[in-house]
């Protein structure tokens, strides 16, 4: 494989395409060897500080987003609490008063971003912001005075509403972001707010990365730990100060049982070979991917790289739903979900009885299966099985005319309504309504798992499973008799994850009704 000899100018988007080429799903090739599909025990010290940082925290980002839609809610509720309180107009009139109070709320959100103000160092410096943020809010005001100066409507307008409207609104946001830069000190240092990261990679080039990184006034990356796969000569047990907590493949566990936001690889622009073995091993978790470029004395495309401060990294990878996608998809789920109850609710009870009149045991079914990021979850079905001859692990997969089954659950099975009760795994949080199908923790084809079959068969597991997903209204559901239809599953379900949007779940979603009318894979 040829290296990269420094050009002037570097673009990540090559080695994202040679990247694509080892995520190829080709026969023959166990996980083990390539994406960490090997379980591996962690060292008490990496799994002590793993532990340590399972708790949520909250990005950037979603603290912004927030205080925007806090802010406009305020700025709102101010100006149509004066409306109410001293205009008091008549009906058509606070109709007016409304359009305007929204109108100027959102246009001064809008300034407010404008001006960089809600950029994280703006919020920890609440006292220096303030000229910049009255000025983006006397703006608005000027701006809307003129607006309702040209439409003719100025003198319908209550000029006090107006002048106290401006002085409310410019006290709460002066006092409020004074509110907002103690709260985001306290959230850095009690670890709410931060994104949390894991070195891959030691020696001198991570203790560089790491210095640089401290230098930063406005650093929010909180360093883990580093992994190594070199002896001590070439990589020592300690760096800047942190420890190095194991291997790349203990990474690959320590990803999995913590909440890591960022996965940093610190090594030479030059070491092709070095990045792109380290990449096929760790693109199949769930976070981001960035290579440090603090050390090259190269030009970036503005769009190959972030930053935190003065320090360029990168981008590789970015996780597939972040922030407020998530909250996009998980309102989505949620409302759906409450929606299919509420539709559907004869239908559970109906499935319930027959499940109950027709064969000794519970209704329903629960068996452990593989969830978001590796974890272990316990899935709902309506039991669809003799109750002595369930099978939890799944070892054994149904077959046509499998003698295990009941006469009702063979029917429960072939329409897919021994699924429905994963609607209040969705509610739970545990699945999502469209995503890769969770399969069983011990499934197998022929006597082998399929972890062992499909290379980057975990990379499913980089967002919630599904109820319904893209693999499953293409046809691809039922028996897995043959290692293809495995491979073939990932294949369709890497798609969706790389491809995925609330159109295409929607899309999916309302095909899936449809597609289930083809029973032949179904058993």
């Amino acid at each position: 494989m040829t290296r990269i000899d420094k050009p002037d100018t570097f673009d990540p988007e090559r080695i994202r395409r040679k990247v694509s080429e080892v995520r190829t799903i080709e026969p023959g090739v166990a996980a083990e060897e390539q994406d960490g599909g090997k379980t591996v025990e962690l060292n008490p010290l990496a799994q002590q500080i793993a532990l340590q940082f399972r708790a949520e925290n909250y990005s950037p980002n979603m603290i912004t987003g927030l205080l925007r839609l806090l802010e406009f809610t305020a700025l709102f509720a101010i100006g149509y609490g004066i409306t109410s309180f001293y205009v008091a107009p008549s009906l058509d009139m606070m109709l007016f008063y409304i359009g305007v109070v929204a109108a100027g709320s959102a246009l001064g959100v809008l300034l407010l971003h404008l001006a960089d103000t809600y950029q994280i160092p703006s919020l920890r410096a609440a006292w220096r912001m303030t000229p910049r943020l009255l000025g983006a809010w006397a703006i608005a005001f000027a701006t809307m005075a003129l607006a309702l100066f040209f439409f003719k409507v100025a003198e319908n307008t209550s000029r006090v509403w107006f002048m106290l409207w401006f002085v409310f609104g410019a006290i709460y946001l002066v006092a409020e972001r004074q509110l907002i830069a103690y709260s985001i000190r306290r959230w850095a240092r009690n670890g709410t707010m931060e994104r949390r990261a894991v070195i891959a990679g030691g020696g001198e080039p991570a203790k560089e990365l790491i210095r640089a990184l401290e230098r930063q006034p406005d650093n929010d990356i909180r360093i883990c730990g580093i992994f190594d796969d070199r002896d001590e000569r070439r990589s020592p047990s300690i760096v800047a100060g942190y420890p190095k907590l194991g291997t790349i493949a203990e990474l690959v566990e320590f990803a999995r049982l913590a909440r890591i936001d960022m996965l940093i690889i610190s090594l030479p622009l030059s070491a092709e070979t070095r990045i792109l073995s380290l990449l096929r091993k760790l693109w199949v978790l769930p976070v981001d991917i960035r290579l440090a470029a603090h050390s090259n004395g190269l030009r970036f495309r503005p769009r190959s790289y972030s930053q935190v401060g003065n320090v360029p990294l990168l981008d590789i990878f970015d996780r597939p739903i972040a922030d407020w996608d998530s909250v996009a998809k998980r309102i989505f789920d949620i409302g759906f979900s409450l929606l299919a109850l509420l539709l559907l609710w004869p239908v559970f009870i109906g499935a319930a009885l027959a499940v109950k009149l027709t064969s000794p045991g519970p209704i329903i079914f629960k068996q452990k299966r593989h969830g978001f990021n590796n974890e272990i979850i316990e899935v709902y079905k309506f039991r669809s099985m003799y109750a002595n001859m369930s099978d939890p692990t799944a070892r054994a997969a149904v077959t046509k005319g499998d003698p295990r089954v009941t006469p009702v659950g063979r029917f429960l099975r072939k329409s897919s309504i021994d699924e429905l009760p994963q609607l209040f795994n969705v509610l739970k949080g545990e699945l999502s309504l469209v995503g890769p199908r969770p399969h069983a923790i011990q499934a197998q084809s022929h006597d082998r798992k399929y972890v062992d079959i499909v290379e980057g068969y975990f990379a499913r597991h980089r967002v919630k499973p599904g109820v319904t997903g893209w693999a499953q209204i293409n046809g691809w559901r039922g028996e897995i008799d043959h290692d293809d239809k495995i491979r073939y599953r990932t294949e369709f379900d890497l798609y969706y994850i790389e491809n995925w949007s609330l159109l295409f779940d929607l899309k999916i979603l309302l095909l899936t009704p449809i597609r289930l009318l083809n029973t032949e894979n179904a058993y």
